[in-house]
């Protein structure tokens, strides 16, 4: 388990708080930020921010099977992601398990070896790690298996997507990439392509599908959205039966629709860092230039979270505070986490705290527990509580 300390005070670093880096102290008592605390770490030449908060990460795939030959069992992967989260600063994530027609890794049978893997895993946890179904529109057979899963594993995000246009596309223009996609799901890719035109030819079935799965959504809390709406129409469709989180619009046009319809626009936080898509879609700073982009999100590299608001501010296109927002406070607020966020008296105290000088992620606090300390921080701490023990929750 992650160790705690009943009461701390951290002083001499800046600290985001009110929108605003100040030089001021912050205390953290049983978890919570609190008006007063102690004793004191010294952490001058550091910046202490909210936690991260990042709202759909790839990166979990990774530890599950670093190589597609390679898979390990699920547990291992899950400390792993949960480790990688941490040393990265993030204190709540997402992690987005496809629900799809496609087999393999992203079929409904691995999809719920996983969610009960995390269910048995969430004990041990120090980052909140939580699930993000991508859910493919043409999975109608599968209906009540999917609420079914959401319901009994309490997961509280899902995500609409389609990935039948992109194989049939990839199929005339890429074929090579149409067998790497058949090999992952274990069949040839003749038998992968009759998959998806037997998929497509359902397409009538998909609206009713949805309106369905958007109904028991509501009817449970679960915030739902969509997954590369590649224009307005789309985006609009998909506002109207409640799905109102627009992740990863690959055009200005759906982008645009959702700020008119006031739907959250994520973008990947590694669009921010590399300077564009790895996929050739609109780079995130465009939209972020039009004010048509509310949240980053790791997609498939945790590290370019925090990187993402450091090249925001240095770029001068907002304000290290207003950079941090979208990697923290504005995610909070699209999940409606009102206990966490911010730096506030009295929400939980989710920590990231980063080397000024270097900008690394030095530590990390999790409802006021230590989930990763490395660095200058570590030694500060130890000196700092000589003496005194530290006790396991």
């Amino acid at each position: 388990m992650p160790f705690s300390t009943p009461s701390l005070r951290l002083t001499g670093a800046r600290v985001l708080c009110d929108s605003m880096l100040a030089d001021t102290a912050i205390s953290v008592v049983y978890g919570v930020i609190a008006e007063h605390g102690g004793p004191d770490l010294d952490l001058a030449g550091y910046l202490v921010m909210p936690g991260i908060i990042d709202l759909h990460g790839d990166a979990f795939e990774h530890h599950m099977a670093p190589r597609p030959s390679a898979p390990f069992p699920l547990h291992t992967g899950l400390v792993g992601t949960d480790r990688d989260a941490a040393a990265n600063g993030v204190t709540t994530a997402w992690m987005a398990q496809s629900w799809s027609w496609e087999g393999g890794h992203r079929s409904p049978d691995y999809a719920e070896r996983f969610f009960e893997a995390h269910a048995a895993y969430r004990p041990q946890m120090q980052t909140d790690l939580r699930i993000q179904v991508r859910c493919e529109t043409h999975t109608m057979d599968s209906e009540a298996r999917l609420i079914a899963a959401v319901h009994d594993y309490g997961i509280d995000y899902v995500i609409f997507n389609n990935h039948l246009d992109e194989a049939l596309e990839l199929a005339a223009a890429r074929p090579d990439q149409i067998m790497v996609w058949a090999n992952k799901a274990g069949r040839t890719p003749k038998e992968h392509m009759a998959l998806v035109h037997s998929a497509k030819a359902r397409d009538a079935e998909v609206p009713r599908y949805l309106c369905n799965l958007a109904t028991v959504f509501d009817r449970l809390g679960i915030r739902y959205g969509s997954h590369d709406d590649g224009d307005g129409a789309t985006r609009e469709r998909y506002s109207m039966i409640g799905a109102k989180v627009c992740e990863f619009p690959t055009s200005m046009a759906a982008a645009l629709v959702a700020r008119t319809w006031g739907d959250p626009v994520l973008m990947g936080a590694p669009n921010v860092v590399r300077g564009g898509s790895q996929s050739g879609n609109i780079a995130a700073t465009m939209l972020i230039a039009e004010g048509a982009c509310d949240a980053l999100v790791s997609d498939y590299y945790y590290p370019a979270l925090a990187q993402s608001a450091f090249a925001l501010s240095d770029a001068g296109m907002l304000s290290l505070p207003e950079a941090w927002a979208m990697i923290s406070s504005t995610p909070a607020r699209i999940m409606g986490l009102s206990d966490r966020g911010t730096l506030e008296v009295g929400r939980r105290a989710d920590l990231t705290i980063i080397n000024a000088e270097t900008r690394q992620v030095e530590a990390t606090m999790v409802a006021g527990r230590w989930t990763h300390l490395c660095g200058e921080v570590a030694a500060r701490l130890s000196q700092s509580y000589a003496g005194l023990s530290v006790a396991a929750e």
